[in-house]
């Protein structure tokens, strides 16, 4: 357990330092030592860390399933983060379908739970997608969507809330 708690802090380290890739080996091993939900969250920070390194694929590798565990665990929270690091993974893959119905799937179980900045920043991130599929008006509801529960916006939630109500 030691270990495991030294490997973790070594890659958070690595992570904060901009070492992606390192971070995520450490992870990697870190997850190894362990098993549920404390696995799943390692596993989780890697695929992070492989995201940022610019490795798609592992950090699609890393995530998979972990969404199961949270839910098994009951813990929403932190199911819908695991969907959000795979719908991001997919979408760097181009998988974009899957990628869409992750983030869905994510957004949702934030909404549930209230959690409105981050349901917020996942309709963000799939407008996103949904704009570089050239699908704009599924974008742009999505991002509406995304700010409707936003009880205490940001000035840029703000900002995008004024632009969304104006008439073409």
């Amino acid at each position: 357990m030691t270990d495991t708690k030294s490997l973790a802090d070594n890659a958070a380290q690595a992570y904060q330092t901009g070492d992606f890739e390192r971070a995520a080996t450490l992870y990697t091993q870190a997850a190894a030592g362990v098993q549920g939900v404390e696995a799943a969250e390692l596993k989780n920070n890697a695929s992070v860390s492989w995201l940022q390194a610019g490795n798609a694929q592992a950090a699609y590798d890393a995530v998979q399933d972990t969404a199961e565990v949270f839910a098994a665990a009951a813990d929403i929270r932190r199911q819908a983060l695991a969907l959000g690091n795979e719908a991001a993974a997919l979408d760097a893959l181009t998988r974009h379908h899957e990628a869409t119905a992750h983030y869905q799937s994510c957004a949702d179980l934030l909404e549930s739970i209230g959690e409105d900045q981050l349901h917020a920043s996942v309709m963000q991130s799939l407008a996103g997608l949904l704009m570089r599929r050239g699908k704009l008006f599924d974008a742009l509801i999505a991002m509406n969507s995304g700010l409707r529960g936003v009880k205490s916006p940001t000035l840029k939630q703000k900002i995008l809330r004024t632009l969304l109500k104006i008439r073409w």
